[in-house]
């Protein structure tokens, strides 16, 4: 039985990790941290980790980039893996969490839907094949989010695009908004677009736009669900695990 902290408990994404933990006969909440408490959970919400006295193997941390100096701090000292599921971080902040898992187990990932993940190793090999016939293609990629969403590009807009410029036999350069220049595109850029309105749960769309022809791939979430379960699978699966970088590839190939 895994025993999970949430961080990040009482925002939506908090709410749907601990229905679908309820849901499961693996895993249980052991508490939850936030500063704000909804009062509706059977399970003690604490306002720092720092008064944490739950025992666990796993945190799960959907909360603030504001919030992730603490959680490190706490998981490193705690020496139990942490599953990262938060955006909108900052160069340094992602330095800070390759670092702290140099002394445990962090899972990170941009996103947590098995789709999304299927789509990023869809992209990257139609990457490879239109590198060795010519490398012709001009990339784009569309994101679209709720209204209240706080950054841009998504996080798995950015991990679609590191995942291409991984394959790429060229240095990629990510262009976010041509309008304040008047060039004409450079063939090493990938654009990067991002859309806000409404309660558009995540939409990701690449374009691979050549002569005469377009392939695009693209992945919908129709409920923050999806990502609920993802994040629950990867605590379940780091538990005792040793320290390292992990992301959805390890999990789905175990």
């Amino acid at each position: 039985m895994t025993k999970i902290i949430i961080s990040g408990c009482s925002g939506k994404m908090g709410h749907f990790i601990v229905k679908t933990i309820e849901e499961r006969n693996d895993c249980v909440v052991a508490c939850g941290v936030d500063t704000y408490d909804c009062g509706d959970y059977d399970f003690t919400v604490y306002k720092s980790f720092e008064e944490i006295e739950e025992k666990y193997d796993a945190i799960i941390d959907f909360s603030n980039p504001v919030v992730l100096d603490s959680m490190l701090d706490y998981a490193v000292t705690k020496g139990v893996p942490a599953v990262i599921c938060t955006t909108g971080y900052s160069a340094d902040q992602v330095s800070m969490i390759k670092n702290a898992s140099e002394k445990i187990g962090i899972f990170y990932s941009g996103n947590m839907s098995l789709g999304i993940n299927l789509m990023v190793e869809l992209c990257k090999m139609a990457t490879k094949v239109f590198a060795s016939h010519g490398d012709n293609f001009d990339i784009e990629i569309i994101e679209k989010h709720h209204n209240l969403k706080l950054d841009a590009p998504s996080g798995t807009a950015l991990m679609i695009a590191d995942g291409i410029s991984e394959v790429s036999p060229k240095e990629k350069q990510y262009v976010y908004d041509r309008h304040s220049y008047r060039k004409q595109r450079e063939k090493n850029e990938i654009g990067i677009h991002s859309i806000r309105g409404g309660t558009i749960v995540g939409e990701h769309e690449v374009i691979f736009a050549g002569k005469d022809e377009v392939v695009s791939i693209k992945h919908e979430a129709h409920s923050k669900e999806v990502f609920a379960v993802g994040s629950v699978n990867a605590a379940v699966f780091m538990k005792g695990k040793p320290a390292g970088m992990y992301d959805m590839s390890d999990l789905l190939s175990e």
